[in-house]
């Protein structure tokens, strides 16, 4: 069989249409052909088709299963963990939680940002699910419309030392009459709305970890900053003492100590060291570059970012409705409810408009005047009348599916409400933590000096000074970590909030990466 497109005929400049005639034949057909019989009867062929098109869509049909009704889950009024702090229940804006990183106010932090929506690989697999649903949605819909297929073919035979040529049109339409393709059509549109919800939970998964690992990145470095620190001065301590020693003015267990001291610091670096490759690396990758793609830019140790005086989280009732997991898995209980429609529509029966148009003729010069020519139209039906309760079980394993979305989308809500809450708690218990850490670390710089001043004055051991000097690197690193904890508690709660993915920005992106692809 061969298929014949619709730009198979190239008008020439002497007004003829001509045709590349099979078997390297040229075929001449003139304007005059459109007068013919043959194209009469075609033409009166499809415009019954589409008239009965017309006439079914406009009488409209009987729609089996349920209709989809949204299901309402009500939020409490406010969260449970009690708001403390900077945290507010104020309405959060669209504008900030779109774009919240811009709240730390560090520009190498929202360069990063953008680089990764345009480069992430799970988020280029994410836009490309999303166009594998746009185009599954557009196969469902094409089915409601008649379909036409071109056929033609050149047969020689050797008995009677003759050709045959033919050519034809073949068209179908199954009426939709109860339905099951439209159902088959709100599944695939709510597919396609769920992927699209997919990818935009993988963008906020993706802007929280960039920033995260950035946030790592700044406190690993702080707090290597703090180790060397220490390090530097616990070296001259070992070095002092060792000349003290040495005068006779020191003994070897106050030696043996300032160097345990000096080797425990010095231990700690090379762990701080692979964090904060290992963060730099993932951001790389996160960025869609292989390791060490970031190192030189992010080598200058910078500042933690810090949190604003007051954070507007809202209440969970914007939760609901903003967070993307919970939006897909709601589109995913839509899907699933008509698809109980589509197989419900299989109990009854399916009725078709069916035709055929075709010519033939021994002479290819002669093809369109002197061709014989047939054609037909005429509705069918089909009704699978007993099928041993397949049907019926199929309706009941949709059902199942249905019911089984319904948990699902119940359990992302609840999912997300503790995502919410635990973030919540933590961002304020350690900022709680924190100010115990700051009134640990202002006593202990007071009492390392002290104890310096006593020693200096013969009042104390030098043993005094070094075990000050040991709790007090302890706090400055617990307070360096805990600067970095608390704003990745506060990535953490705006991801939880399901922020990030309505950014203009990230919008513009994805539209231009469509329209790239539609290019193509």
């Amino acid at each position: 069989m061969i298929k014949m497109t619709s730009n198979t005929f190239d008008k020439n400049s002497d007004g003829c249409f001509h045709q590349p005639g099979f078997m390297g034949l040229k075929v001449k057909i003139r304007r005059v052909v459109s007068r013919t019989k043959t194209v009469r009867c075609f033409r009166r062929y499809v415009g019954g088709l589409l008239a009965l098109f017309v006439l079914v869509n406009l009488s409209g049909c009987t729609v089996v299963g349920t209709d989809y009704v949204p299901v309402e889950i009500k939020a409490t009024e406010a969260w449970n963990s009690r708001l403390a702090g900077d945290l507010t229940d104020k309405a959060i804006s669209s504008s900030t939680l779109a774009t919240w990183w811009k709240i730390l106010d560090d520009p190498i932090l929202s360069s990063l940002m953008d680089r990764a929506v345009a480069s992430n690989l799970d988020l280029k697999q994410a836009r490309s699910r999303v166009r594998e649903s746009r185009a599954l949605s557009g196969i469902s819909r094409a089915a409601v419309f008649p379909a036409i297929d071109a056929t033609g073919s050149v047969s020689k035979s050797r008995s009677s030392k003759t050709d045959l040529y033919a050519a034809g049109f073949d068209a179908g339409w199954e009426l939709d009459l109860f339905g099951g393709l439209q159902r088959s059509i709100e599944a695939s549109d709510a597919d396609l709305q769920a992927s699209a919800e997919d990818r935009n939970t993988v963008m906020v998964s993706l802007l929280a970890e960039v920033a995260l690992n950035y946030v790592d990145t700044r406190t690993y470095q702080a707090r290597l900053a703090v180790a060397q620190a220490n390090l530097a001065a616990q070296q001259e301590n070992y070095a002092l003492i060792q000349w003290r020693v040495q005068a006779g003015l020191s003994d070897e267990r106050v030696l043996q100590q300032a160097r345990y001291n000096l080797e425990n610091t010095r231990s700690e670096t090379p762990t701080l060291r692979t964090g904060l490759e290992e963060t730099l690396n993932r951001l790389a990758v996160l960025l869609g570059q292989p390791p060490g793609a970031v190192h030189a830019e992010l080598k200058e140790p910078k500042p933690i970012p810090t949190t604003p005086l007051e954070v507007a989280v809202g209440v969970p009732a914007d939760t609901l409705r903003h967070r993307p997991d919970i939006r897909m898995a709601e589109r995913e209980l839509a899907a699933q409810t008509a698809r109980v429609g589509a197989a419900t529509a299989d109990l009854y029966p399916k009725f078709s408009l069916a035709g055929t148009i075709g010519l033939a003729s021994a002479s290819s010069t002669e093809f369109m005047t002197s061709a014989t020519h047939n054609w037909h139209i005429g509705p069918s039906f089909s009704w699978n009348i007993f099928d041993a309760g397949a049907i019926r079980q199929n309706i009941q394993v949709q059902s199942a599916l249905q019911e089984q979305a319904l948990i699902q989308y119940e359990s992302t809500v609840l999912g997300a409400m503790e995502e919410v809450e635990s973030a919540l708690i933590t961002y304020t218990q350690e900022q709680q933590r924190r100010k115990a850490l700051k009134a640990g670390l202002n006593a202990a710089e007071l009492a390392a000096q002290l104890a310096k001043n006593q020693y200096q004055a013969g009042l104390v051991d030098f043993i005094n000074v070094l075990e000050t000097q040991r709790t007090l690197l302890s706090f400055e690193d617990n307070l360096a970590l805990s600067d970095g904890t608390i704003t990745s508690n506060l990535v953490r709660i705006y991801k939880a909030l399901g922020g990030g993915w309505a950014s203009p920005a990230i919008t513009q992106t994805c539209e231009n990466q469509k329209q790239r692809n539609d290019q193509q």
